[in-house]
C-alpha cells in the first residue's frame, strides 16, 4: 500500500496558527476532503481536510503545536489519490489486463508520496461498482462530532474549563455562544447537569464511596433507630465544593504552617483610615491589607504564585488573588483579579461588591476563575488556628483567624500587642519547608510594618 503524507495547505495570510482539535486518531479511515485537525488564528479557525483517502498511520501534529503552509499533518496508508481512491481490490482474473494507474500531484495541497517512482496500481479491466460520493469539504459546516464554536468562544470555554462537546449550541444551525457557555457553567455550579469527566471520577470514586479508592465501603447507619432524624439535602455550592475539595485533599500532599504576626500597628493604621474616610462610605478591613501583603510576598516567592503542569512548573506573572466568603448557601471564592495593581481602598469596595455578590447568589463564573492565591479568613468569627485546603491548581492557601491581645517579649518586658494567627497550607510536591517558614516570617514582617510594602 502507498503511504501518503498530508500537508497543510495554503491557508492564506497567516504565518502559523494553532491546532486546537484533532479529529481523526490512528487507525481511522479518512475519505478524501474529511477534516483532519482544526487550526485557529487570532482571527478564525479553520479545518484542514484530506487531499486523500486512506487509514490513518501516524499523527505527525499534537493539540497546541504551530503550524504553517507545507507542516506535516499525518501519515495515510492509501493506494491512490483522494479523488480516485483505490480499495484493495479481489484477486484480478488472469485473462484480465491489468491497467497501470501514476498517482499525480495535487496542486492545492502539497502531499509527498513515499516513493521515488509514482505508484502502480493493478485495477481490473472489468466495470467497477460506483463509489459512493464523497461531499466536497465545507467549511462552515462543523464535522460529526465536532462543536460548532467561534475562535472565541472556545477561548473562552477553554478558560473556564468547559468541554464544548457538551455544550447544545442554541445559535445558527446549532452553534455554539457565549451565553450557551455560561448557561452550562451554571448548570454545572446548580447541580443540575453533570459533565462526562465528573460522572467518570464519580465511577472511579465508588460513587463517592471511596470503592474506587480501594477504601473500605462508607458505613451506612439507619439513624432512625437510634432516635428522632431530620434529613436535609446538601445545597448545591457544597454539593460542587465537596468534590472539589475531596480531590485536592486527598491528590495533594499539604503541610500547614502556622504563625503569628503583629498587627498592633497595622489595626491602629486601618482605624484611623476609617475614621478619616468615614463621609466615603468605604470601609477598610484587615484582609484588605493581607491581600496586598501577600502579593508582595508571592513576588518575593514565586513558586507559592505557580501552578504543576505535569513535570513542569508554571510561574505566573498575575496575582489574582481569592478571599473565601462565607453565605447563607456554603463556601463562595470571589477572585481580586490584578490585586498588585490596586491599592487597598480600591481593593475594598472590589471586595465588598463581590461579597454582596456572593451572599445574593449573583457571581459569575468568571468572578471566581483564575486566582493564582487565595486567602481563608476566619478573622469575624473566631478560632486560633485551622489547615485551609488548597484551591487546586494553586499550590498554597493562606488561612486567618480572629486577632487577639498576646504578650510578647520585647526584650525587657512583657508588651500587649494584637497578634494574627496565620496558617499557611502549602503543596509539598512544589514548596519546601524552609521555603513555607521564609514566606509565613517575610509576610509577619509586613503585617508588622507595612512600609516594606513599597520596597
Amino acid at each position: 500500500m502507498a503511504s501518503i503524507d498530508i500537508f497543510v495547505p495554503d491557508i492564506g495570510d497567516f504565518d502559523e496558527v494553532t491546532v486546537i482539535e484533532l479529529m481523526v486518531k490512528v487507525g481511522d479511515t479518512v475519505k478524501a476532503d474529511q477534516s483532519l485537525i482544526t487550526v485557529e488564528s487570532d482571527k478564525a479557525s479553520m479545518e484542514i481536510p484530506s487531499s486523500h483517502a486512506g487509514v490513518v498511520k501516524e499523527i505527525k501534529v499534537k493539540l497546541g503545536d504551530k503550524v504553517k503552509q507545507g507542516s506535516l499533518v499525518v501519515l495515510l496508508e492509501g493506494e491512490g489519490a483522494g479523488a480516485a481512491p483505490a480499495p484493495a481490490a479481489a484477486p484480478v482474473p488472469a485473462a484480465a489486463a491489468p491497467a497501470q494507474i501514476s498517482v499525480p500531484n495535487v496542486p492545492a495541497a502539497p502531499v509527498a508520496v513515499a516513493q521515488a517512482a509514482p505508484v502502480s496500481v493493478a485495477v481490473a479491466a472489468l466495470p467497477a461498482a460506483p463509489a459512493a460520493a464523497v461531499p466536497a469539504h465545507n467549511p462552515t459546516t462543523a464535522p460529526v462530532g465536532l462543536p460548532h464554536a467561534s475562535p472565541s468562544v472556545r477561548k473562552y470555554a477553554r478558560e473556564l474549563g468547559v468541554p464544548l462537546n457538551e455544550v447544545k449550541g442554541s445559535g445558527l444551525k446549532g452553534r455554539i455562544t457565549d451565553s450557551d457557555v455560561q448557561a452550562f457553567t451554571r448548570s454545572v455550579m446548580s447541580g443540575a447537569v453533570q459533565t462526562l469527566a465528573g460522572a467518570a471520577q464519580n465511577k472511579a470514586t465508588g460513587g463517592g464511596d471511596g470503592a474506587g479508592l480501594g477504601l473500605i465501603p462508607w458505613p451506612k447507619v439507619d439513624f432512625a433507630k437510634f432516635g428522632p432524624i431530620e434529613r436535609k439535602e446538601l445545597s448545591r455550592i457544597k454539593k460542587i465544593s465537596g468534590a472539589n475539595l475531596l480531590r485536592n485533599a486527598i491528590m495533594i500532599p499539604a503541610v500547614t504552617n502556622h504563625d503569628d504576626a503583629d498587627i498592633s500597628d497595622l489595626e491602629a493604621f486601618r482605624v484611623s483610615t476609617n475614621k478619616e474616610n468615614e463621609k466615603s462610605g468605604v470601609k477598610v478591613t484587615m484582609l484588605a491589607f493581607l491581600i496586598k501583603a501577600c502579593v508582595a510576598a508571592l513576588k518575593k516567592f514565586p513558586e507559592f504564585n505557580s501552578s504543576l503542569d505535569g513535570d513542569a512548573l508554571i510561574y505566573k506573572q498575575f496575582y489574582h488573588i481569592g478571599f473565601a466568603a462565607d453565605t447563607p448557601n456554603g463556601l463562595m471564592v470571589p477572585v481580586i483579579k490584578d490585586a498588585d495593581k490596586k491599592g487597598i481602598m480600591q481593593i475594598s469596595v472590589e471586595m465588598g461588591e463581590l461579597a454582596k455578590k456572593a451572599r445574593d447568589g449573583k457571581l459569575s463564573p468568571a468572578e471566581m476563575t483564575g486566582a493564582s492565591f487565595t486567602i481563608s479568613s476566619l478573622g469575624g468569627i473566631g478560632g486560633r488556628y485551622f489547615t485551609p485546603i488548597i484551591n487546586a491548581p494553586e499550590v498554597a492557601i493562606l488561612g486567618v483567624c480572629k486577632s487577639s491581645m498576646q504578650p510578647v517579649w520585647d526584650g525587657k518586658a512583657f508588651q500587649p500587642r494584637l497578634m494574627l494567627p496565620l496558617s499557611l497550607t502549602w503543596d509539598h510536591r512544589v514548596i519546601d519547608g524552609a521555603a513555607a517558614a521564609r514566606f509565613n516570617v517575610y509576610l509577619g514582617q509586613i503585617l508588622g510594618d507595612f512600609r516594606r510594602v513599597l520596597l
